[in-house]
């Protein structure tokens, strides 16, 4: 889950919402990591040079239905 934190009108608002991040040091390893999620349509980015992050709901829906949900 991330959670994530705004400062409204004074006082702090929480939401939290699940995504995946794959963490590799390996450039090959997120190349096909990358590959394998295009091809199951899966949307994707880099969120830093060693992770992708898999955070849009519909992605994330799309991701559920091959590894199963992790909550």
């Amino acid at each position: 889950m991330n959670r994530v934190r705004h400062h409204l009108n004074g006082s702090d608002h929480w939401y939290e919402y699940p995504r995946y991040l794959f963490k590799n040091e390996s450039k090959d390893i997120l190349e096909l990591c990358g590959e394998a999620l295009d091809l199951l349509d899966v949307a994707w980015r880099y969120s830093r040079y060693n992770t992708i992050s898999v955070a849009k709901r519909a992605a994330v829906e799309r991701l559920d239905e091959f590894v199963g949900p992790k909550y």
